[in-house]
């Protein structure tokens, strides 16, 4: 009886959310108590709600209530202490808000250690022990605790879900196989888990491997960093030593070119440190994602791996895909020079020459990338899968291949009315919109074709709607062993090799358009430096007896 009484005590001043008895007592406006410490953490997690609630009645509280020790409840608890009230026994732990209860426990429940996949029910220590002791249970699946257990449970059979139809992507239980699910194709769980887990490690592999090219880009940005501030530096120094030797005219272009100088480099400086901290961000958030992966591949529940894994296989594209290639640079060396050119001439050429100091330091451009310079490999980072777009297509033209292949036929195709559709020149355009750096090629054989550039509202009538012979269109024609680049109706000869592949390079920020020959290596045909005012869409146009296909490259 004593016994008794000292559980039902011991029960009356223990904390519901550490599941010990209670530690500087606190009792909050509903008129439950809880340990400081715990009714604190427990509010924390609940700030970004601007609201806090009680985690046994779910009373809300706002503003958050201001906790003061409860002086009567805290002597009590060390008075029940000094006649025998101790601490719950780690063998006898009681389950708290957030962990899992015992299914068996009857009153107050204890926490659960392993959950059986075949009885459905979570155990305590002790309730668990005929699963090691009783033969008949030796085959049974036990995982770590789980509240979800019902989920393994079919709503319709009233069976454990142990098998997965591949064609609805759901876990199903037997009776389903050969019930709603016949014909589909359907496995065990088990081995579907398998087939997800392999799929699992090769996105964990393409992460790290992601990570480690982040963290080099990283290291590429920060020395890039270095190098702009010690050459600004450099070039504070020298510009100061040189002016310190003109007379007092020269007093206020010191200033001038000091405060360029500076804020360049801040400029610079600044696009730089962007990039590092989103690539630092893209890294964190990779690491995020592998430990999520890591933790699902140790899922020992079937279920609830192909549950989660959808959602946590799927990986984003790179958010900023960088290729960073590091030229030599002389930074602010030019502005050291026009400097000391101005000591030299003096104020007869004061004028000339401080313009050129001023073009000098703007002029200084950290390039993160060089078209001209990469690589094949280093131009596929950016590459972008093209596919047609059949509203837009021209009535003599078939697109195949998953409309990424178009062809010049003879007969006119039964297409439907559409206003995006070309109606006068035999040409079609992406479905995607292009902006930011893309990389794409266009694989193209018979007499020629146009390898262009658009806005989506470019003409569709009209001779004016050809690729090049506006001012919403950039183009290369291959044609007759030759190449000539078209912009708002201007003809440019372009020589290089002559190639069946045509790549095209575009940064839409920054500009640039470049159209290359493709062989073994890459020939640059023609660059564009502009300022582009919409998104671009990949075009191309074919004269009879021509295919152009939009390679998937890798």
């Amino acid at each position: 009886m004593v016994q008794q009484s000292n559980q039902l005590d011991r029960a009356k001043f223990c904390c519901s959310v550490c599941s010990d008895l209670l530690k500087n007592p606190v009792t909050i406006p509903c008129g439950h108590s809880y340990c400081m410490n715990c009714i604190q953490s427990y509010w924390d997690t609940e700030d970004e709600k601007k609201t806090h609630s009680c985690p046994q009645c779910r009373q809300s509280f706002t503003p958050r209530p201001v906790l003061v020790t409860s002086t009567m409840l805290a002597d009590l608890v060390e008075e029940l202490k000094k006649t025998g009230l101790q601490a719950a026994p780690a063998d006898h732990c009681y389950a708290g808000h957030k962990d899992v209860a015992c299914d068996v426990c009857t009153g107050r429940k204890l926490r659960a250690v392993k959950s059986c996949l075949v009885c459905l029910v979570s155990f305590c220590e002790k309730h668990l022990q005929p699963h090691f002791e009783i033969p008949a249970y030796e085959k049974h699946k036990l995982v770590e605790p789980s509240e979800k257990l019902q989920e393994n449970i079919c709503s319709r059979h009233d069976e454990v879900m142990k098998m997965f139809c591949r064609t609805d992507q759901q876990c199903i239980c037997y009776l389903c196989s050969v019930d709603e699910h016949k014909g589909h194709d359907t496995v065990s769980a088990a081995a579907e888990r398998t087939e997800r887990q392999r799929e699992l490690e090769g996105s964990r592999h393409n992460i790290q491997q992601r990570i480690q090219d982040r963290e080099e880009d990283v290291k590429l940005l920060q020395q890039e960093v270095e190098a702009i501030n010690g050459s600004a530096d450099k070039a504070v120094e020298h510009s100061e030593k040189i002016f310190t030797q003109l007379i007092r005219l020269m007093e206020e272009r010191r200033s001038d070119v000091k405060q360029q100088v500076r804020s360049q480099q801040e400029t610079e400086v600044s696009r730089v440190k962007e990039l590092q901290e989103k690539l630092e961000q893209e890294i964190t958030e990779l690491k995020r994602k592998d430990a999520e992966l890591k933790k699902l591949s140790h899922t020992e529940d079937h279920n609830q791996f192909l549950h989660n894994y959808p959602s946590l296989s799927a990986l984003s594209e790179s958010t900023h895909s960088s290729s960073i290639n590091i030229r030599p640079l002389k930074y602010f060396k030019d502005v050291t020079a026009a400097v000391s050119e101005l000591r030299d001439k003096l104020q007869d050429v004061l004028r000339e020459t401080w313009t050129n100091i001023s073009l000098t330091v703007t002029q200084v451009d950290v390039l993160l990338s060089q078209p001209e310079n990469m690589t094949r490999a280093g131009f596929l980072r950016y590459s972008r899968e093209i596919t047609l777009d059949p509203n837009t297509a021209y009535t003599q033209l078939l697109l195949s291949e998953e409309n990424r292949k178009v062809a010049y036929i003879s007969q006119q195709r039964s297409y439907s009315s559409h206003p995006d559709r070309f109606t006068y020149w035999s040409q079609v355009l992406s479905r995607e919109s292009l902006t930011g750096r893309c990389y794409w090629e266009v694989e193209w054989r018979g007499r020629g074709v146009l390898v262009a550039v658009a806005y989506k509202n470019i003409s569709r009538a009209g001779n004016e709607s050809f690729f090049g012979q506006n001012d919403k269109s950039w183009s290369l024609k291959c044609y007759n062993h030759s190449y000539n680049c078209y912009h708002n109706n201007v003809q440019t000869p372009v020589s290089g090799p002559r190639s069946s592949r045509v790549g095209v390079y575009l940064d839409h920020s920054a500009g640039i358009l470049s159209f290359y020959s493709v062989s073994e290596t890459m020939t640059l045909l023609h660059r564009v430096q502009t300022t582009f005012t919409q998104p671009l869409y990949a075009g191309v146009l074919v004269y009879s007896d021509s295919t152009a296909e939009f390679s998937k490259v890798k």
